[in-house]
């Protein structure tokens, strides 16, 4: 026996498949990017016209404990069934075009089943191929500490092949999971969830700006392939909506209209592409929204989560301001074995100096511009519900020569503030240089029309007109009434302005 002969234990079987990845799902993405792989390649070969004549079904059933994912593809020729599906690693596959190319996402749900079998037959054929893995017997294996043992043998020990026939028309690949032990795996909501961000389905029609996207894309000479992928017959569709809401699930903004940015290297090579909404961006959005977020994609899949290009921004938050994607189309932009960013290379590195420059000098001006004409408007705001509770004071009366004072001050300081909010708005509002500027867009969807914050004359008429609150207790005399307004005084200094407005007026209904 040769002691220099290298040996690949058994313990890489585990590494490659449950042990590289956090998330169970992990499993639906691998199937799905296996078959739409195969979908593309059925388009190539004439069996089917184009994706959407390609499905992908994915069937969850707790009650057997089975889950499979099918499409209707390409299949395998029998005669290479054996080899592929046996080995690891070894994927015919090309890097770079093909979204599986590393030979190992097929194994994924080893991890958590007892039984995984992948059936297949090539269109032509009249035969299926079976390939059957035993699961649990492999966990007896590799957990056996006493036993060292290579990995191609063990896998020759857990597998078995068969043929079976099967109509001629018939193309498909089906990978199906027996006794699954991750009840995660089983949870349709989360999976959907999951999937309506990272599969590469279509938009849904409630999401108004799908066509715009498609045709940004035609316009740079670019395209991003959907598929139709279903589970438990229900199809998936990305979860972009129009509407922002809150945690409590109320809306409290929406997506008004879209841009798009191109990213191209230091020679003018295209690296990616990408489209981001347009909002009032009232602050980054709650999680209760399920595709917050900036998402890298490649070929359309998802890499990563929705934190993964908040790195590229000077503040993490930033990313969430936004819904929108950036999908990677260089080759040299690929994926790594986790899915979860790209393999470092010279390529990534510009990718990701030139998200940063349009992170920085392209999105991050939108929310820092609405956060200004906010704060602008609700000063101009802020003076009219002063002007509004003098109005009401006036009704009422005051309660002393310092609450006269105060409101004096009040109106002054806001109405001050009201105007330098006005004089920005109008700066900001006459430096727009066309209606398609994305800020002036912002400007119009949060700035009121009137703008008007004079009216400060008739103001402190108002106030020097008011009378004393107490002038109303004729029934008081002149003491008396001092007494009870410095117990308004009182009531003002303890309880909160609802609490103390309440009290007087029972205060009032006694002595008027």
């Amino acid at each position: 026996m040769d002691k220099n002969k290298t040996t690949i234990g058994k313990d890489v079987i585990e590494s490659l498949t449950s042990g590289m990845y956090e998330d169970s799902k992990f499993i639906f993405r691998e199937y799905i990017q296996n078959a739409v792989d195969q979908i593309d390649k059925a388009i190539e070969s004439g069996i089917i016209a184009t994706t959407q004549g390609g499905n992908v079904w994915i069937n969850i059933n707790k009650n057997e404990r089975k889950i499979s994912i099918e499409d209707d593809a390409t299949g395998i020729k029998s005669n290479e069934a054996s080899d592929i599906l046996r080995n690891i690693a070894q994927s015919t596959k090309k890097r770079g075009v093909d979204r599986g190319f590393r030979g190992i996402g097929r194994l994924g749900g080893l991890g958590y089943c007892e039984q995984l079998t992948f059936e297949t037959s090539f269109k032509g054929e009249k035969s299926k191929s079976i390939m059957l893995w035993d699961a649990k017997e492999l966990k007896k294996i590799i957990n056996d500490r006493t036993q060292k043992e290579e990995a191609s043998h063990v896998i020759d020990r857990v597998t078995a092949f068969d043929i079976e026939p099967e109509d001629i028309d018939k193309h498909y690949f089906k990978v199906t999971l027996e006794q699954v032990s991750n009840d995660a795996l089983f949870d349709k909501k989360a999976i959907t969830d999951y999937l309506e961000m990272v599969a590469p389905a279509p938009f849904h029609t409630r999401f108004l700006f799908k066509d715009a996207i498609s045709n940004k894309l035609k316009e740079n000479g670019l395209n991003i392939n959907e598929y139709k992928i279903f589970v438990n017959a229900d199809q998936i569709y990305k979860a972009y909506t129009t509407s922002i809401y809150d945690d409590n699930k109320r809306r409290i903004d929406n997506i008004f209209d879209i841009k798009n940015c191109r990213i191209e290297s230091h020679k003018s090579e295209l690296l990616g592409w990408g489209w981001y909404g347009l909002s009032t961006f009232n602050g980054a959005l709650p999680e209760a929204n399920l595709a917050r977020g900036l998402r890298l994609r490649k070929d359309n899949i998802q890499i990563g989560s929705a934190d993964t290009l908040a790195r590229l921004h000077k503040q993490k938050k930033n990313n969430f301001y936004f819904i929108g994607e950036i999908h990677a189309f260089n080759q040299d932009l690929i994926p790594n074995s986790r899915r979860d960013y790209f393999v470092e290379n010279e390529c990534l590195f510009q990718f990701e100096d030139e998200l940063k420059k349009i992170f920085e000098s392209e999105l991050k001006p939108l929310f820092n511009a609405a956060s200004k004409i906010r704060s602008a408007q609700n000063t101009i705001i802020s003076f009219r519900n002063k002007k509004k509770e003098i109005d009401e004071v006036v009704k009422k009366g005051i309660t002393s020569k310092e609450d006269k004072q105060r409101l004096e001050d009040e109106v002054e300081q806001k109405r001050k503030k009201a105007e330098d909010g006005k004089k920005l708005l109008e700066k900001m509002e006459a430096k727009f240089e066309s209606e398609q500027d994305p800020i002036k867009k912002i400007f119009s969807r949060i700035v009121e029309k009137e703008l008007e914050v004079s009216d400060s004359t008739s103001t402190k008429k108002k106030i020097g007109e008011m009378t004393f609150r107490t002038d109303k207790y004729s029934k008081l005399s002149k003491n008396e009434r001092k007494l009870i307004s410095k117990i308004f005084q009182i009531i003002d200094d303890v309880l909160n302005k609802e609490l103390a407005e309440n009290l007087k007026c029972k205060i009032d209904e006694k002595f008027e």
